[in-house]
């Protein structure tokens, strides 16, 4: 049950960024996990490290200015899934769950909290800066929380999830409201 916490924890950092929590497990786990990993394990370890410390700079400063936001959240609506199912597999090896089903869960914790954060960009027209801090800190936060302490990570990641569920029962009534008047 402990690694599908931190498979929860790890797959929702990748729901908030995509480049970050991949740098960052790496450095935390040594470089020799992506060479365990799908389809990182295709590529070498210092080019890896250079590719996903560069993409972490380019999402770090480029969530700062609303284009780069727009960009952004193409990209990471594109990738998401897969990288939150690399991250999920990335942590949760050890674990009786097939490997397959841990894949896909991670990949659809990904997927919906990115398009819960795309919902909320285009809403608001924008995420305001203090926002774009608080995803960097978060997405850090649950990456070291699935190696550290994977029952917090996992809890957070189920209250990002039920906080994704309410914003959209949220868009749906708002939307619904806004159409009948």
């Amino acid at each position: 049950m402990v690694e599908i916490l931190a498979a929860l924890s790890a797959s929702a950092a990748a729901g908030i960024r995509i480049a970050l929590p991949l740098l960052f497990i790496g450095l935390l786990q040594g470089t020799n996990l992506w060479s365990q990993l799908p389809i990182l394990s295709q590529i070498s370890s210092p080019a890896l490290l250079g590719i996903l410390t560069s993409w972490s700079c380019v999402e770090l400063f480029a969530s700062k200015k609303l284009i780069g936001q727009r960009v952004l959240q193409i990209l990471q609506l594109l990738f998401s899934p897969l990288v939150g199912a690399i991250m999920g597999l990335a942590v949760a090896s050890t674990t009786a769950v097939p490997n397959w089903l841990i894949a896909l869960i991670g990949g659809l914790l990904a997927l919906v909290l990115q398009l819960v954060q795309a919902g909320w960009f285009f809403r608001l027209r924008g995420l305001p800066v203090w926002a774009t801090f608080i995803q960097d800190a978060l997405c850090v936060a649950l990456v070291v929380f699935a190696f550290d302490a994977p029952q917090q990570g996992g809890l957070i990641a189920l209250i990002l999830l039920w906080l994704a569920l309410r914003s959209g029962n949220y868009w749906y009534r708002w939307y619904w409201k806004k159409r009948h008047l």
